[in-house]
C-alpha cells in the first residue's frame, strides 16, 4: 500500500458567519490549473480585505484555477444605514455614464438594485461613531481559516482517491514492461534467424558484396530493433512515479514531465517491436500511460 500524499486541485467549500451587524456567506471552488489562477468576488468597501484573503489562499494552495466569493449584508438589529450623499450622488453618475455607454454599444444593462448601490463604496456608511472596517476585517479573516480548512481537507481527501488510482496504473504499466521483456526474450531466436536469412539472400544475389560490410548493416538493425534500453528506462519511469506518489509537496508539474517520459518509451516500443505480441503490449502500455496522465493532470 502506498503511503501517498498527493493533493488535488479540486475542492469545494462553504460557510456562513455573523458579526459586527453583518451576516456573510463565503464560498470557495478549484480546478486544474498550470499555475494558481486565484479569482476573488469581494465586497471592495472593507479595507484590506482583498491582500488578507489572498494571502490566506495562497497558504493553502499552490495550483489551481480558485475562485473565491463573499456576500455579505446587514444583520438583524444593526446600527441604521447613514446615507453619504455626495458618494451616493457620484456612484448614480457612474452608473449612468456605465449605463449609456453600454446601451450606445448595443449592450443593455439590467437596472441594479438599491441594496447594490448601498453596498457600493462610499454609498453609505454605518451610524453611530464605529471603528471603520477593521472590526469587520477581522471577524472575517477569522472566519476565513475554517473555510480554507475545510476546503484543504477536500483537496487532501480527493489527493488520496488520485493517488489510489494512479499507483494501480503504475502497477499495471510495470507488469506491461515485465510482459514486454518477456515477449522481446522470446522473439530474440526469430529475429537472429530473421537476420540471418537476410544476410543469405543478400550474399546470394550480390557475389560482389563485402560479407563483413552487410554483416555489420545487419548487426546495426539488430541493434536498432533492441528494446532493452526503453524496458529498462521504464521501469526507472515506474521507480519516479512510486517516489512521487509518496513526496510532500506540488508534484503535479513533475508528474506531468514524466508522463511524457513514459509515453516516449511506449512510442519507441512500438516503433521498434517488430513483433505482433510486442506491439499489442506496447499499445496497451499507452493506453494506461494515457490514462493515467489525464488523472495527474489533477494533481496541484
Amino acid at each position: 500500500m502506498v503511503n501517498a500524499s498527493l493533493v488535488s486541485m479540486t475542492g469545494f467549500a462553504a460557510r456562513r458567519g455573523r458579526a459586527q451587524g453583518y451576516d456573510w456567506a463565503w464560498e470557495i471552488r478549484s480546478v486544474n490549473g498550470k499555475g494558481l489562477d486565484l479569482r476573488l468576488k469581494l465586497p471592495d468597501w472593507i479595507d484590506g480585505l482583498e491582500p488578507a484573503v489572498r494571502a490566506a489562499v495562497a497558504r493553502v494552495a499552490q495550483r489551481g484555477n480558485v475562485t473565491l466569493g463573499l456576500k455579505i449584508t446587514r444583520g438583524e438589529g444593526a446600527e441604521a444605514l447613514r446615507i453619504n450623499a455626495a458618494g451616493l450622488d457620484g456612484a448614480l453618475a457612474a452608473l449612468a455614464a456605465v449605463r449609456a455607454r453600454a446601451e450606445a454599444a448595443g449592450l443593455p444593462l439590467a437596472a441594479p438594485t438599491a441594496a447594490e448601490i448601498l453596498s457600493l463604496r462610499g454609498v453609505a456608511d454605518q451610524g453611530g461613531e464605529g471603528e471603520g472596517t477593521g472590526p469587520l476585517l477581522a471577524a472575517l479573516v477569522a472566519d476565513l481559516e475554517p473555510l480554507l480548512t475545510d476546503f484543504a481537507a477536500m483537496r487532501a481527501a480527493e489527493g488520496r482517491a488520485l493517488a489510489a488510482v494512479v499507483a494501480r496504473q503504475i502497477d499495471r504499466v510495470e507488469r506491461l514492461g515485465a510482459e514486454a521483456a518477456a515477449a522481446a526474450e522470446a522473439r530474440r531466436p526469430e529475429t537472429s534467424r530473421a537476420l540471418n536469412e537476410a544476410l543469405a539472400r543478400v550474399m546470394a544475389g550480390a557475389a560482389e558484396a563485402d560479407p563483413a560490410r552487410v554483416a555489420q548493416e545487419l548487426a546495426l538493425l539488430a541493434v536498432k530493433a533492441d528494446v532493452t534500453e526503453e524496458l529498462d528506462r521504464l521501469t526507472a519511469h515506474v521507480a519516479a512515479a512510486r517516489a512521487l506518489l509518496t513526496e510532500t509537496g506540488a508534484v503535479g508539474r513533475k508528474f506531468d514531465f514524466l508522463m511524457q517520459e513514459f509515453m516516449r518509451e511506449a512510442n519507441t516500443l512500438c516503433s521498434k517491436s517488430g513483433n505482433p505480441a510486442l506491439t499489442r503490449i506496447g499499445l496497451d502500455l499507452k493506453h494506461v500511460i494515457d490514462q493515467m496522465r489525464e488523472q495527474v493532470q489533477n494533481v496541484e
